[in-house]
């Protein structure tokens, strides 16, 4: 690999001034928007790298040293205390190597909210998600189309600069990431312009999904895969959505059962009658039967929510309470009098004392 200082074409003991400088008389002169040839377009990449090595002080005088290659006498052998310790006990040295560009990328978690008769069998979505996805320009190189990244020639690829320090045990070599390429053995001399040499781009995409029945507030679902896309063309993370059900007006929910209650004139409690229920999927016949009373507890079966886990559907429970009315005209009192002295019932007594109607019926439902 060229020198630094010849690629810049200045001294080794050039000031930064002066390695500024040189820079940009090469960078005018072979700037791609100038001179578009491929010559000069791996010569603008050398002259970019050689500068951004020598500009940085730290970066120069590794440089200058040789990169941290090389060693001292026995101490060679040695890649840090847990190189040591694996050395005293049998391990040997191993070589960690530089670390991957390609990382996963994170989850995310979306709300979603549902009407409770979605629950019942389901439903489908398609959720608009602000994510990060993968760079259509390079794929996720996080290259220019056409480059690729070049070896670090402060670690020579290697990832990790090598020093040597003074302990009780001697000279050690110990190890730590390399400052020019950040530990990856490689540099990206001419990024995409698109996604700024992180292989991805923020964007909004739409995700399909299919929320099944008997899902309640508060439930997770997984989506492997569906996450933000990962740095350098990494595996997505995982997409999860945690799910709220609106609180319906007629309706509520215990387990897998729907409940509601019905109200029923009194003359229709004492003769009895066929009632039309809109539930959530379509109407329900109910047959009540004479003498209803407040607080009876009518089941339909399967008329509930599907089951998360299982197959079949939960129950519909319907609370009776019946309507006593409380205005009638002078002819349907004289109906009721008549009834009540054909009836020839008792007198309201004591007896034992009785939950209200509400509080019945949610015994009734949750026993």
């Amino acid at each position: 690999m060229a020198d630094h200082y010849e690629v810049l074409g200045v001294s080794r003991d050039a000031s930064q001034e002066e390695i500024k400088k040189a820079y940009r008389r090469l960078a005018r002169e072979l700037h791609p928007d100038v001179n578009p040839s491929a010559e000069s377009s791996e010569r603008f990449k050398e002259v970019t790298h050689a500068y951004d090595v020598l500009s940085d002080p730290q970066q120069r005088q590794q440089y200058d040293l040789g990169g941290g290659q090389g060693g001292f006498g026995g101490a060679q052998g040695f890649g840090g205390f847990g190189d040591i310790f694996e050395t005293f006990f049998g391990g040997g040295q191993q070589s960690r190597g530089p670390r991957s560009r390609r990382e996963r990328g994170q989850d995310a978690l979306i709300r979603v909210e549902v009407g409770l008769e979605e629950v019942v069998f389901g439903t489908h979505r398609d959720l608009e998600v602000d994510t990060a996805i993968l760079c259509e320009t390079c794929h996720g190189s996080c290259c220019q189309p056409g480059t690729a990244p070049v070896t670090c020639d402060i670690c020579h690829g290697t990832g990790s600069i090598q020093r040597t320090v003074r302990s009780l045990l001697g000279n050690v070599m110990t190890s730590s990431p390399c400052g020019t390429c950040r530990g990856y053995g490689t540099v990206i001399a001419t990024p995409c312009v698109t996604c700024q040499g992180q292989g991805r781009v923020r964007a909004r995409r739409t995700v399909p999904v299919d929320i099944p029945g008997g899902v309640d507030t508060g439930l997770r679902l997984q989506m492997p895969g569906s996450g933000e896309a990962g740095p350098a063309g990494g595996p997505n993370g995982d997409l999860y959505l945690e799910i709220k059900v609106r609180n319906h007006e007629v309706f509520s929910r215990n387990g897998d059962d729907l409940l509601c209650t019905l109200e029923v004139q009194m003359t229709d409690a004492i003769l009895g009658t066929t009632a039309t229920v809109e539930a959530l999927d379509g109407d329900v016949q109910v047959d009540l039967k004479p003498g209803l009373q407040s607080g009876e507890v009518l089941t339909v079966k399967d008329r509930g929510v599907s089951r998360l886990r299982g197959n079949g559907r939960g129950d519909l429970r319907i609370g009776i309470h019946v309507v006593t009315p409380t205005k009638l005209s002078g002819k349907e009192r004289q109906l009721i009098e008549q009834f009540a002295a054909a009836h020839k019932s008792h007198r309201p007594q004591l007896g034992h004392f009785q939950q209200g109607l509400f509080a019945r019926l949610r015994d009734k439902f949750l026993g």
